[in-house]
């Protein structure tokens, strides 16, 4: 039929000038063709078909690489998952799931709940990826966005350990059944992904799992660091000027780092090889917020043995029992036992009842200048370990590349690192005869709340790029 013969070539426009495909339609065009090549090409063609229905595209047979970046920024209680045509910020679909409803409404959860480890209940990819890309690729007339389906680059920034592209989320329970007490792991496995033959999932073709620090990391280079940006306030003066004379120098951009209190303290550094700089830079992941933490003023001395006692060490605490939104919790906690008729009965109720959240009952008390006494003083104790421990970071990687004060603390208390005569700033600087060193260190404190999914974005983007030079 002529008709069929011509959408067969149409179909085969881009196949190999050899194809199965190509060669039965170019046979059945030639009619003095003999019968029996036409027969071959037949058989040819339906070993073609059969062999690659379904097929997964792998980042060596990808002709034309892969439509989509896919960024996910993966906490405890909620993902963030975007989508982006390459070297595209553009995003094209934003959800947030928490992960607990995400998991449990999956229609695969019921049957795997009471199930052996060996389900193929593979939680995060059928639980999150899988909605997430269906709603991509799925009709409008479904709810979906009617994306043109094809290949995705992914790169999921995680909140734990990550050993062999796989993290397993401690802080997930959702996997538990009430009635057995039965726990299921939840982990997720880039390699599990990529394997993937089903649903949606299968379009991705390359996952990578990143620590959720390291995410921050990458995020970092997204960074509008312009003077009119929003994206980040300039704590120290002079650091756009320092970061415009060295990429302006020629020479091998130096190192950068971040450091972030939130819920705990992070830390994370990149690097450039001055072998090949346009290879950018690599982010390694840290475990800097537990090194010993370091009192600095008499009061703080007399709260190291309060945190010992609290926590049942004998000779050491971490500087993230300070630094964080549970050390600022922590460091109200011993100023209301060392002053009690300095508390405020309202603010301790409330601090004593927000289980989890005691560092936020600080935190909106503590208005520079305007706050509750003890609130503000436990603020100011915080904030000067703080920069004491940026300070401390900075000596040890010298990121002549920049200095970067994230984490979800960083923005909503800004205003207690700002200016010379801050105890973020005074404390940073306080580095005794090694002090002019930071001098060559620009330092911003990070506004941008997102940094874990643009760091996520970036990095896939990277594979991305990694993929389309190996074609």
């Amino acid at each position: 039929n002529k008709r069929q013969h011509c959408d067969i070539l149409n179909t085969t426009q881009n196949e190999g000038t050899d194809s199965p495909l190509r060669l039965f339609a170019m046979s059945t065009s030639n009619k003095p063709a003999a019968a029996a090549a036409a027969t071959a090409a037949a058989i040819a063609l339906i070993g073609y078909v059969c062999l690659n229905r379904g097929k997964k595209s792998s980042a060596g047979d990808t002709s034309s690489g892969p439509k989509y970046v896919l960024a996910g920024d993966i906490g405890g209680t909620n993902s963030r998952l975007s989508l982006h045509h390459p070297n595209s910020k553009e995003t094209l679909l934003l959800v947030e799931y928490r992960n607990d409803e995400a998991l449990r409404s999956n229609p695969k959860y019921k049957s795997f709940r009471n199930a052996d480890s060996t389900s193929s209940f593979k939680s995060f990819g059928d639980g999150v990826v899988e909605p997430f890309l269906k709603r991509a690729f799925g009709s409008k007339a479904t709810g979906g966005e009617g994306l043109e389906v094809g290949d995705v680059v992914a790169c999921f920034a995680c909140a734990g350990p990550v050993v062999n592209n796989r993290v397993v989320m401690t802080n997930i329970k959702s996997l538990k059944d009430p009635a057995t007490g039965k726990v299921h792991e939840v982990a997720i496995c880039g390699k599990e992904i990529e394997e993937c033959k089903t649903g949606y999932v299968r379009h991705v073709i390359k996952c990578k799992i990143v620590n959720d620090f390291v995410g921050q990391g990458y995020g970092a280079l997204d960074l509008d660091l312009s003077e009119t940006s929003t994206e980040a306030y300039e704590l120290k003066a002079g650091s756009r000027n320092l970061l415009e004379k060295a990429r302006s120098s020629g020479a091998a951009p130096g190192p950068m780092a971040c450091v972030g209190a939130g819920t705990g303290l992070g830390e994370c550094y990149l690097t450039c090889s001055s072998l090949n700089p346009s290879g950018g830079y690599e982010c390694y992941p840290s475990e800097g917020g537990h090194v010993e933490y370091a009192p600095r003023t008499d009061l703080e001395m007399e709260l190291l043995p309060f945190l010992k006692k609290k926590f049942g060490y004998d000779h050491r605490i971490s500087v993230e029992r300070v630094v964080s939104g549970k050390g600022l919790a922590n460091v109200y906690g011993f100023l209301s036992h060392k002053f009690p008729a300095k508390v405020d009965k309202a603010i301790q109720d409330e601090f004593e009842n927000a289980g989890d959240m005691q560092g936020r009952v600080v935190g909106i008390n503590s208005k520079r200048g305007a706050g509750q006494e003890l609130c503000m003083q436990a603020m100011e104790i915080m904030m000067s370990a703080y920069g004491s421990e940026v300070g401390s970071a900075a000596l040890k990687y010298i990121p002549t590349g920049g200095m970067f004060v994230a984490g979800g603390l960083t923005p909503k208390n800004v205003e207690w690192m700002k200016g010379d005569d801050s105890p973020f700033v005074k404390a940073y600087l306080d580095k005794g005869r090694v002090s002019p060193i930071l001098d060559t260190v620009p330092l911003f404190a990070v506004l941008a709340e997102d940094m874990g999914l643009r760091g996520a974005r970036v990095c896939a983007m990277r594979e991305y790029n990694n993929i389309m030079a190996h074609q």
